[in-house]
């Protein structure tokens, strides 16, 4: 079965703020067995508009990557970061 992947790029407005979103969305990335790969950190652009951050989540299926997002506690999260940050996001299925 192939992993799944949320690729997140965001640029935080209020940082202050975007900590309740990291401590809300905790719960759900812990229950769907959520892996960082990247967040934040160093980036050289290549091609392209780039983000302030960018992240890569690793999931154990392509449905647990979505069922993560569409989950009651990550919407509560998702609510919060909406507020505070501006970011493109996208789930991708893994190599197999």
């Amino acid at each position: 079965m192939a992993k799944g992947y949320w690729i997140a790029r965001v640029d935080i407005r209020d940082p202050e703020r975007y900590k309740d979103y990291v401590a809300t969305a905790k719960p759900a990335f812990e229950e769907y067995g959520a892996v960082f790969l990247a967040r934040g950190g160093d980036y050289h652009r290549l091609e392209g508009q780039v983000r302030a951050r960018n992240v890569v989540i690793e999931f154990p299926s392509l449905q647990a990557a979505y069922d993560c997002y569409h989950s009651a506690q990550y919407q509560k999260a998702a609510a919060i970061r909406q507020q505070v940050a501006d970011a493109e996001m996208v789930i991708v299925e893994g190599v197999a």
